[in-house]
């Protein structure tokens, strides 16, 4: 005989929000609204045909039918849990399914990957590059490398490094007919912005190089291609010098000033509370401080 199961997403919508009392606070474990809990509670109370909360002024309290399944509901989804964690520890589980910027991926971590290969070559690595923030609940993803300022609703966060901004670009600049002398130079050479003219515009004006127009130069929205640009003598682009220091050090690239646009963010190694005590996303988590620990580009900029 099928089971007649009410509707699971509901069902996992109604038991955080009987034990936080607060649809508000369940919203936030699962990231998603307040009313898409509501929402959810109202679906699992038509389908059962019985109310579960009482909904007082600032206060929800559990009915004699919420408290009942409450402690069914909660049982079962620990149970799920705990069998889903015991399957991510086993061989067969140790897919590691990361989320990273565009930037910090080409920048940073796809020169180091090898050496994460060679200490762990029984990890399954995915990498997803994205600029849009991962949703945990939704998708199919364990960590996530992002940049911002520590605070994310619900995660844990592991600080990796500052992201302030400098400009970079080919040491030819440094000559020429319009050598790179003081910011007010920049007004001669084309600047390589990712994604908007916003970064540039707020570097200007903390140098004080007003009479340099930011909106100028080309828009790409590839980190690869601005990098490579910058390189090859083409313009001058902004980045986190801790996300540059081979090419630095073996002058590749050269910071024609230095002016560091530091936005108060940093990037972090996000995840869900407890996804570092599984085995491969500790792993992950402690080969990325080594890394740099090693290079030298870690808490000391904080």
């Amino acid at each position: 005989m099928a089971r007649r199961l009410p509707p699971l997403n509901a069902l996992r919508a109604f038991e955080a929000g009987a034990r936080h009392l607060s649809f508000t606070k369940a919203a936030e474990e699962l990231h998603v609204t307040q009313a898409a809990i509501s929402h959810q509670v109202k679906l699992l109370e038509q389908d059962l045909g019985v109310s579960l909360f009482r909904r007082m002024t600032r206060k929800l309290a559990l009915t004699e039918a919420g408290r009942a399944l409450q402690r069914v509901a909660g049982e079962a989804l620990d149970a799920i849990a705990e069998a889903a964690e015991r399957l991510r520890g086993a061989p067969e589980g140790r897919t590691l399914t990361l989320s990273l910027t565009p930037t910090f991926g080409v920048k940073w971590l796809a020169q180091r990957l090898g050496r994460f290969w060679a200490a762990h070559p029984d990890i399954d690595l995915r990498l997803h590059h994205s600029i849009h923030l991962v949703d945990f609940a939704r998708d199919e993803v364990d960590a996530a490398v992002r940049w911002g300022g520590g605070a994310w609703p619900g995660l844990e966060a592991v600080y990796l490094m500052r992201a302030g901004l400098v400009p970079v670009c080919s040491p030819a600049l440094l000559e020429g007919p319009h050598p790179l002398c003081a910011p007010a130079d920049l007004r001669h050479h084309t600047l390589l912005h990712e994604h908007d003219y916003v970064e540039w515009a707020q570097w200007l004006a903390v140098a004080g190089a007003h009479e340099v127009e930011a909106r100028r130069g080309p828009i790409i929205d590839d980190p690869s291609v601005v990098h490579q640009a910058a390189v090859a003598g083409q313009g001058v682009a902004l980045t986190s010098e801790n996300l540059i220091r081979e090419d630095l050090a073996a002058r590749r690239l050269v910071k024609p000033f230095d002016v560091d646009l530091d936005r108060d963010n940093a990037y972090y190694l996000v995840a869900p509370p407890k996804a570092f005590e599984r085995p491969n996303v500790r792993a992950f988590r402690d080969f990325l401080l080594a890394e740099i620990e090693a290079e030298g580009a870690g808490a000391d900029d904080a």
